[in-house]
């Protein structure tokens, strides 16, 4: 995908030097930040909070497909799945690791690519770079991010916190970046058999966005502290909304009843899915990659959210006894099964 391009191999530049010339324009910004790249190892000062850590890797046709993900969206979404792991615990992350390998068919210009997103998303979400690895790989590329936040105590939030009769809420909407990637892949297999016939993606840009570039949700964050109200449970949206409300009513050794029509389902999104035959809920329910907030709170801050457009109330937590359940339009009850991404058997597209 390379071949029209200039190219700089980089076994011109050897290891230390590719990491030198990716590092030199980092600037640093967090204050628990005390050394950063150049050392044996980065230094931080916490200054007596909670230490968040989640790490996430990126295999190349596993997880990500280069015939259609720019390597600048690529980078920035890395950064993205990441960041969402702090905010699902109700943090702040304040600083990123990021390791790749390479095979010997990436030349500088599309490393440069794939950091102009890293860093990108690093200054928006203001996260410093403080170190990471390279590495050559026989397999395509790898990108392995390790994202470091902070939190105090008494706002961590845990996916155990839900208690009877708590309201779930989800942010934004669902099913987008599932629909999107089957936009994706339908247009990949009509390039593969006529590759003179151009992507027809007009009027699509909203779910294909959400596939190749999600925004963590910090923004929900900040507005929950505002409105004062601190969530009993919380899990990001990665795997589908069923397998997580699944894993926070596990977690919490309780029941849940979701509404199918209560379900956040973006217009564009549903009209696409019902255009490749999918059912719009199940694209909600299972798809996954959609990087939304799904959290519980008590039925004494209704007041204070129920008016707020950043986040819709699905359901409510239940008795163990009762299950995990999905009441649909029609009034049906049918039990909740996680059918999202399985990282060993992933789903056929």
């Amino acid at each position: 995908m390379f071949e029209n391009q200039e190219r700089t191999h980089l076994d011109q530049l050897g290891e230390f030097g590719l990491i030198d010339h990716l590092t030199k324009n980092i600037k640093l910004t967090q204050s628990t930040t005390i050394k950063g790249v150049g050392d044996d190892a980065a230094v931080l000062n916490p200054e007596g909070k909670r230490v968040l850590v989640s790490t996430d890797m990126l295999l190349e046709g596993i997880h990500f497909d280069l015939a259609y993900t720019p390597l600048k969206h690529l980078g920035y979404k890395a950064i993205q799945v990441n960041l969402s792991d702090i905010y699902a615990m109700n943090g702040i992350a304040t600083q990123v690791t990021v390791s790749i390998g390479m095979s010997s068919k990436f030349p500088l210009e599309a490393i440069e690519e794939l950091y102009e997103g890293i860093y990108l998303a690093c200054g928006n979400y203001n996260v410093d770079l403080i170190g990471g690895d390279t590495t050559a790989s026989k397999q395509g590329l790898v990108i392995s991010v390790t994202v470091l936040g902070y939190a105090d105590e008494q706002d961590i939030v845990y996916r155990n916190g839900a208690e009877e009769g708590d309201l779930i809420c989800v942010s934004g909407d669902l099913g987008g970046a599932y629909t999107g990637l089957q936009l994706l892949e339908r247009e990949k297999l009509v390039y593969l058999e006529n590759p003179n016939i151009q992507p027809d993606l007009e009027g699509k840009d909203y779910i294909v966005e959400r596939q190749l570039k999600p925004e963590a949700r910090k923004d929900i964050i900040d507005l929950l502290k505002d409105i004062e109200v601190k969530p009993t449970a919380m899990i990001d949206v990665s795997d589908g909304l069923a397998s997580e409300i699944l894993h926070i009513c596990k977690q919490s050794d309780k029941g849940c009843n979701l509404y199918e029509e209560k379900i956040p389902i973006d217009p564009m999104t549903y009209e696409t899915a019902r255009e490749f035959n999918l059912d719009p809920t199940v694209c909600a329910l299972s798809g996954g990659e959609d990087y939304e907030l799904l959290f519980t709170v008590k039925q004494a801050d209704y007041d204070r959210i129920k008016f707020k457009m950043d986040f819709t109330i699905i359901g409510y937590i239940t008795e163990p006894g009762a299950g995990c359940n999905l009441i649909t339009k029609s009034g049906n009850v049918h039990a909740l099964k996680a059918q999202g991404w399985n990282a060993f058997t992933p789903p056929a597209v």
